[in-house]
């Protein structure tokens, strides 16, 4: 096609036909010039595991894409079958409208040259490859070698606003190294609310679109690997390597079931947004967002917006409609053409919260994976700097502070029953075994494993921020990194470490009957106080006895006993604590000892006032869908990681799961993390020469 001239746009968390600013652009300049439009989707192999579209044994040219910290997977079945939807929902929207999407895997830059490579062949030009840009370091680093490839192929390359945020970066004046470092003072800056986003783009009409290049002039996927052209075969692609993802995973309990029902795309969300306003649900969001239970509370179109399904101005002008009277089809919701109520200004309150921590993640950069946070040691000196960096414990020998106690050997025990759901606290066992079976926890239960996690046990939070981008549906880079240091008090809470969630106290306050502990929670299904049920070693040893689980371990040894008096009952020193006598000290203790004589990580007991702070920061904009439910089930059992320990021979890097070493302009510089810099804090997960497969 000698007078071709193709655009390729490459989608990465803006996978929605209307409110797109690619597509919006190419229906409205007539003089843009292109012949063709190329989408393309790749499944990026520093993010997510791709070793599954390998049909034979040949070894896999890239390394796992795992974590540095936990070497966990960076993308599980959970988030991995809600992309692989939401890249399925716009590929049929977009041939509906007569264009198309092609999928690929592999290093973002890699299928670029192989692609335009390809398309030379073919005898076809392409004359501009378009993205949108992102904030995150390693997005920043892709955006920077997809750039330098068409530079050196000679195309044009053009990085466009992604325009699904609340507030349109052009409108926010404020200089990014002078964002307040307080949400509140950026909040006040900002309102009033209502009146800031811009309006939306229009969905492109059938025909409006250049049209898709000749299927057959196509490049095919690039070996080993191939590309399925039906949706169940990529979805086995993709969940076949990471379903096994953890030992002796608890079996789901019967009866529970996933909070997040709901299956990815542009199609769902709205459908999903739709619903929460007919349905009465923004309305009555701000009292309802801190549920445990069922699809109704909170929003749940965090994993939409995610991923770019659906954007908050969207959100925004759907709510309008309601608040203004203006969509007669939602005349029946309660407080439809009554203006703004608390619900709904409090759904705008959170988008505006994600676009905040999308905004340090501009500012703070690599910043945001450091164990020191946004905060940093930088202005400390001498003993109490020193002392504060012993705060963190880890599993890792090599980055274990001679003195730290727990050992690191018993920190790996420590995270492994964290994981699974097993240390003896109720609320935080019930959060773990819903996100490992559903991909989901509500915000209230997020807050109150990430303080366990981090000031109960005093361990490094990216163990916790980790597995929560593992697992997670709705993980968002800038949301999950930025929360968890948030709530360890390294990120930009101004209350910092005075800020402390006692998970019994919260569980009395939010599950008063205990009806979500014991959902997935099911050995304490039979105990008759929540007392018991929220701490299931403070029962008496008869009731254990009778429920069977005076040799359960999370009884014998907790990984934290918390000291709570219920209202109206005298305190007593002769409390029931169940533990069995061990020649070594458990896994899970250090520091001093508590009342009961157990040691905990603080050295100090844990009671009620033990310095807890109502959670009065922002919660998820789980912002989710009433979409048709998933195909098929999640989850799965199985495999092993060595946590904390950087496996021999294996990758384990924060670099997204890809080599650290690589630098985008070019050559291999050893330590060097995609993420941003050298990183303190992290061990250097390679061996002498490439990673294996």
């Amino acid at each position: 096609m000698a007078n071709s001239n193709i655009l390729i746009y490459l989608l990465r968390h803006d996978l929605r036909l209307s409110d797109n600013p690619v597509f919006h652009r190419l229906t409205t300049q007539a003089d843009h010039g292109f012949t063709h439009l190329l989408p393309v989707y790749i499944f990026s192999a520093q993010q997510i595991q791709i070793s599954g579209f390998i049909k034979d044994s040949s070894p896999s040219p890239y390394p796992e894409a795992r974590g540095t910290v936990s070497n966990v997977w960076r993308t599980g079945p959970h988030r991995a079958k809600f992309i692989a939807e939401s890249v399925w929902d716009l590929k049929e929207s977009l041939e509906s409208v007569g264009s198309g999407l092609i999928a690929r895997v592999g290093l973002v830059s890699n299928v670029v040259e192989d692609l335009i490579d390809g398309l030379h062949q073919k005898q076809e030009h392409v004359g501009a490859v378009w993205m949108t840009g992102e904030e995150g370091v390693e997005e920043h680093r892709e955006q920077n070698d997809v750039s330098a490839i068409c530079k050196k192929l000679g195309v044009e390359f053009l990085l466009l606003d992604d325009e699904k945020y609340y507030v349109d970066d052009r409108d926010v004046t404020t200089p990014i190294n002078e964002i307040p470092d307080v949400f509140t003072t950026y909040r006040k800056s900002i309102e009033p609310l209502r009146s800031r986003p811009r309006a939306t783009l229009p969905r492109p009409a059938k025909g409006e679109l250049p049209p898709m290049v000749e299927v057959s002039n196509i490049p095919a996927q690039k070996g080993p690997f191939t590309m399925p052209t039906q949706y169940e075969e990529v979805e086995e692609a993709l969940l076949s390597p990471v379903k096994d993802f953890l030992p002796d995973m608890p079996s789901c309990p019967d009866g529970a079931e996933s909070a997040h029902p709901f299956q990815g795309g542009e199609t769902a969300a709205y459908e999903r947004l739709r619903h929460l306003i007919k349905e009465g649900l923004m309305q009555s969001y701000k009292e309802t967002r801190n549920g445990f239970i069922g699809s109704a509370f909170s929003t749940k179109l965090s994993g939409f917006l995610a991923q770019g399904c659906i954007t908050a101005r969207q959100v925004h002008h759907e709510l309008l409609k309601y608040e203004d009277g203006t969509d007669p089809d939602y005349e029946h919701a309660n407080g439809f053409k009554e203006g703004e109520n608390e619900g709904t200004s409090a759904v705008r309150f959170e988008l505006l919260w994600r676009d905040y921590m999308r905004l340090c993640t501009k500012k703070f950069r690599h910043r945001l994976f450091r164990v020191e946070g946004f905060r940093g040691y930088e202005s400390e000196e001498g003993s109490d700097a020193s002392a504060k960096k012993l705060k963190w414990k880890t599993a890792n020998k090599d980055d274990a502070h001679p003195d730290q106690k727990p050992s690191p050997e018993e920190v790996a025990e420590i995270i492994q029953r964290f994981y699974a759901g097993t240390t003896g606290m109720g609320l935080i066992d019930a959060s773990q075994r819903e996100l490992l079976h559903t991909g989901y926890t509500s915000n209230r239960a997020r807050q109150n494993v990430a303080s366990f996690l981090s000031k109960h046990l005093g361990l490094d939070w990216r163990y916790g921020a980790e597995w929560y981008e593992m697992l997670l549906v709705d993980y968002d880079v800038s949301s999950n990194w930025a929360n968890w240091q948030y709530v360890a008090g390294v990120g930009n809470d101004p209350r910092g470490e005075a800020r402390i969630f006692n998970p019994v106290k919260q569980a009395f306050e939010y599950d008063k009957e205990g009806i979500y502990v014991k959902t997935w929670v099911p050995e304490v299904k039979s105990l008759e106080k929540c007392e018991n049920v929220f701490q299931v070693s403070t029962t008496p040893a008869e009731e254990l006895e009778k429920a069977g689980l005076n040799e359960n371990v999370m009884v014998t040894d907790p990984v934290k006993r918390i000291e709570f008096v219920v209202e109206g009952k005298p305190k007593s020193s002769k409390r029931p604590f169940h533990r069995a006598r061990r020649a070594r000290r458990p896994a899970g203790s250090g520091g001093g000892h508590d009342s009961s004589g157990r040691r905990n990580s603080s050295g100090r007991p844990e009671s009620q006032t033990s310095g807890e702070q109502p959670a009065s920061g922002p919660s998820d904009t789980s912002t989710g869908n009433r979409g048709a439910p998933h195909r098929g089930g999640r989850g799965g059992r199985g495999g092993g990681y060595t946590y904390g320990q950087p496996r021999r021979g294996a990758y384990a890097g924060r670099g997204r799961g890809y080599y650290t070493g690589y630098h985008p302009r070019g050559g291999y510089y050893p330590g060097y993390h995609p993420r941003g810099g050298f990183q303190a804090g992290y061990a250097n997960p390679f061996p002498a020469g490439p990673p294996p497969s």
